[in-house]
């Protein structure tokens, strides 16, 4: 199994492959609008706009599991995230990241490298489909340990 062998609705409700992003390095974010870590989405903005063109695809999914910090609908998240970070990112439909609920993605992201312990985890999946490493949601978009992975992913 990959990444690519998956499909998830996006925000506005449209199913969407992720076969889409084949052949590109894939950072997935559990992410919150209402987190302490939330101010990190203007740092993955920033991110996805420097290295998108690179091959570098930020995926967004929003999670309420943690503390209930992504309480809004998915209209909301979408206005929340455009009108305060400019997110241009793919943002996708609310869904369980742990547990006995976690979404297909996140059985696949976690099967080797741990479940979320908050919002903002990261996950980087290589051009092949795979997971490669996991970040905490203490590491920035700009620290430089992310930095390194995701440049050795895009060679």
């Amino acid at each position: 199994m990959s990444l690519y062998d998956i499909t998830l609705n996006t925000l506005d409700g449209k199913p969407q492959s992720l076969a889409a992003y084949k052949g590109r390095v894939v950072l997935a974010v559990n992410v919150a609008s209402e987190c302490g870590f939330t101010p990190q989405y203007a740092g993955l903005q920033k991110l996805y706009v420097e290295q998108k063109d690179r091959g570098l695809v930020l995926l967004g999914f929003p999670c309420n599991q943690f503390g209930g910090q992504e309480p809004g609908t998915a209209a909301q998240i979408g206005t929340f995230c455009q009108k305060n970070y400019g997110v241009t990112f793919p943002l996708f439909e609310k869904l369980e990241v742990k547990g006995a609920g976690k979404a297909p993605l996140y059985r696949f992201l976690t099967a080797k490298h741990g479940e979320p312990a908050w919002n903002f985890h990261k996950y980087l999946v290589g051009k092949d489909g795979q997971v490669l490493q996991a970040f905490s949601s203490k590491v920035a978009p700009d620290g430089p340990e992310l930095k390194a992975a995701i440049e050795a992913a895009l060679k």
